[in-house]
């Protein structure tokens, strides 16, 4: 391999100009603003973790971790979300805190990729955890807050797609009953949304029409309200029925909150089927094909901190936003520039100084003896010549 140029960096990782910059802070504020007031406190964790107690956790793959060694020679791992490290947070330091607690974060994460993917090694994420309560008024409430995230972050047309692991799961366990690799083969063409890959599956599992028929009607179920009715026809499992029972409520608490349209229920929606336990979603941006938002509910995580506590939460695709739903464009404000010469150095600083303080962006600028800037306007104090050069005024003492 030869040797990078100095002005190379690493695939999947992006400097941030300062245009981008403005956006990315006015989302983080906005957003986490929006969380405030939802009564969720902000959270920071450290960007390297211990593999085997958070790289391990992570619902992130073993291969798409970016691994270190410390001078012990023990593994680390670059954070790949922020959900483990919280619940590894909620299972020592506020061990003792009374549940649930209502968190939130924004930061940058890690995921290896390959490089011909065009992907982001590097991206930031904002998001909660909702830990230790595991009703339908908190997986709604969760739903509620990232749509109103979404709207503070500037996406303004958006649908959040709503499934349960609980459903799929029970229908498997009734139509498939201990034939594992059977499932984790059906569960992976679902995430892949491989929907052909999928029934090619099933007809490769030889079943009853019944069952072939009963594997093939979760294809189906994507709409409103009404598909839970419709789910009930399909499996008679205690835990599919359940499922569906909880997601019923939370419909309910979402329609309640005024918000269930922009919500459709959609029981072929995973997430990552080893990771989450129950109602699961994801937010889609009407300019972006992909997936702006994610979460879901995850009782089995903190478990694996010495902790057994229900919790359920969301993450923003940040970068996405700022890349591509349209909402986010902002004007940046022109700054005022302040020029002097040395005789009136003091006075020039101290007018920037009084215009910072009144909330305004000023730059400032000596006036050397051989500048030749047209400095028609002096008199009144402003140099209207050099407005174009990206000034909203410019202001003058000699």
């Amino acid at each position: 391999m030869s040797k990078p140029k100095g002005f190379e960096k690493p695939a999947g990782v992006r400097d941030y100009l300062p245009h981008a910059v403005a956006k990315l802070r006015r989302i983080e504020r906005e957003v986490l603003a929006c969380m405030d007031r939802w009564g969720y406190r902000q959270i920071m964790t450290p960007t390297m973790e211990y593999y085997d107690t958070v790289g391990v956790a992570s619902s992130t793959s073993d291969q798409k971790l970016f691994k270190l060694l410390n001078k012990r020679g023990t593994t680390m791992v670059l954070r790949s979300d922020l959900t483990a490290p919280i619940a590894r947070v909620m299972s020592s330091l506020l061990k003792d805190e009374p549940l649930p607690v209502r968190l939130s974060y924004h930061a940058n994460v890690f995921r290896a990729i390959e490089e011909e993917a065009g992907r982001e090694a590097e991206f930031f994420q904002t998001g909660v955890e909702l830990v230790g309560d595991d009703s339908p008024e908190a997986d709604a409430e969760v739903i509620a807050l990232a749509i109103e995230s979404l709207r503070a972050a500037g996406v303004e047309r958006f649908k959040i797609a709503m499934g349960h692991m609980g459903f799929l799961n029970g229908l498997l366990q009734e139509v498939l009953l201990e034939r594992t690799e059977d499932q984790e083969n059906l569960k992976q063409d679902l995430l892949n949304r491989d929907y052909v890959g999928y029934r090619g599956t099933i007809a490769g599992l030889k079943l009853e029409a019944r069952q072939q028929e009963q594997l093939e009607g979760i294809l189906r179920l994507r709409g409103g309200k009404e598909i839970a009715e419709q789910a009930l026809e399909i499996s008679s499992n205690p835990l599919a029925r359940s499922s569906i029972e909880h997601m019923g409520h939370v419909w309910e608490v979402l329609e309640a909150y005024g918000v269930s349209g922009h919500v459709m229920i959609d029981l072929t929606l995973l997430g990552d089927f080893s990771y989450y336990t129950g109602i699961t979603f994801e937010g889609y941006a009407a300019e972006l094909g992909s997936p702006v938002a994610n979460g879901g509910r995850y009782d089995k995580l903190l478990k694996q901190f010495g902790r057994d506590v229900p919790a359920t939460g969301f993450a923003l695709k940040t970068n996405r936003i700022l890349d591509g739903v349209q909402g986010t464009a902002m004007e940046e404000p022109l700054p005022i520039l302040v020029r002097y010469t040395a005789e009136y150095r003091q006075e020039g600083l101290a007018k920037a100084a009084k215009l910072r303080a009144e909330g305004l962006t000023v730059v400032t600028s000596l006036i050397r003896e051989n500048d030749q800037t047209d400095l028609v306007g002096v008199a009144s104090g402003v140099a209207g010549s050099l407005l174009h050069k990206g000034y909203q005024e410019v202001i003058t003492l000699k």
